[in-house]
């Protein structure tokens, strides 16, 4: 495509954000998680179940949120069909693949490049989200993949279509425990969050989704590394926990919202009918007005950042 042509058409993250610049979105793009969720409910779910899960989320919390993020296979045609998206609402597409590679214990980074930008653009979405997996404390063996280039190279590529196409790229990463360790301290928690934001940032992506780096001086850490707009994902942690999460990544991180998904309807996965329109109405979107008015006056705009 003609730059020009790009330029002139292109989305902004104003479609996915509100007036003041903030993000509120709601993430409803799990897959496989949202089948180990109905699992622990004692359900095998079918794919009407999958549906209609992303159809109620959507139907509710959508006229609150300034986005939604589904996932291509399940989400975007249940919500498109169903018309379960608010007009204010805008819409971002998962193009990862479902199902990660390997490298032993390793995830494994790779891209599908039919799900590219323009496949994002010609379902109606408004930005490309795109997640990797990424510990930079990872050594190189000799004759081993290099994982964490791979994952550069793959954002590289993500972000360089998007920019082609002129649609926002939005790079979610996700640290992981390396092989042989007994999980990861506090420390080299934050370390990873901070090193990984610190590379990925160099490549410009509109839109970073990152893990809360455990505390306010991580936050601080991030603040001073971080040169594009970032948002901090929930993890499914209590909704509680996450509204402190998102109170100290604005005001000491300098995070321009949050992208939500289980920390406000996760409970939803256990209900059905009415029980369920009870949750969603009552609950879940009580708990997203709370997440907004936790961000009012502290998210920085996503334009201001520079």
């Amino acid at each position: 495509m003609n730059a020009s042509i790009a330029e002139s058409n292109a989305i902004t993250l104003s479609s996915i954000a509100d007036e003041d610049g903030s993000f509120a979105i709601i993430a409803m793009d799990q897959r496989n998680t949202l089948r180990r969720m109905f699992a622990a409910v004692g359900v095998d779910p079918s794919i009407d179940d999958m549906r209609q899960a992303k159809i109620d989320v959507a139907r509710y919390l959508t006229p609150l949120a300034t986005g939604i993020l589904l996932d291509p296979d399940f989400g975007v045609p249940a919500v498109r069909d169903s018309n379960a998206l608010a007009a204010n609402c805008g819409l971002l597409v998962a193009a990862e693949p479902s199902d990660r590679g390997k490298f032993g214990d390793e995830p494994r980074t790779h891209r599908i490049a039919e799900q590219n930008a323009t496949w994002v653009r010609d379902m109606g979405g408004q930005a490309v989200k795109f997640l990797v997996m990424m510990n930079p404390a990872r050594t190189k063996a000799d004759g081993d993949p290099d994982l964490t280039e791979e994952v550069l190279q793959v954002v590289r590529e993500v972000v360089a279509d998007c920019r082609e196409v002129g649609i926002p790229s939005v790079i979610e990463n996700l640290i992981y425990p390396l092989p042989g360790s007994n999980g990861m301290t506090d420390q080299e928690r934050a370390d990873a969050i901070v090193e990984s934001a610190a590379l990925l940032t160099e490549l410009k992506p509109d839109l970073l989704k990152l893990e809360y780096p455990v505390d306010a001086a991580g936050c601080r850490r991030l603040a001073d590394t971080v040169t594009v707009p970032w948002a901090v994902l929930s993890a499914g942690v209590d909704f509680d926990k996450f509204t402190e999460v998102i109170r100290v990544s604005c005001d000491e991180g300098g995070a321009s919202g949050f992208i939500a998904g289980r920390s406000v309807w996760k409970e939803a996965i256990g209900l059905t009918g009415p029980e369920r329109d009870t949750f969603l109405g009552e609950v879940a979107v009580p708990r997203l007005a709370a997440l907004r008015e936790s961000i009012a006056g502290r998210a920085r705009p996503w334009f201001s950042v520079k």
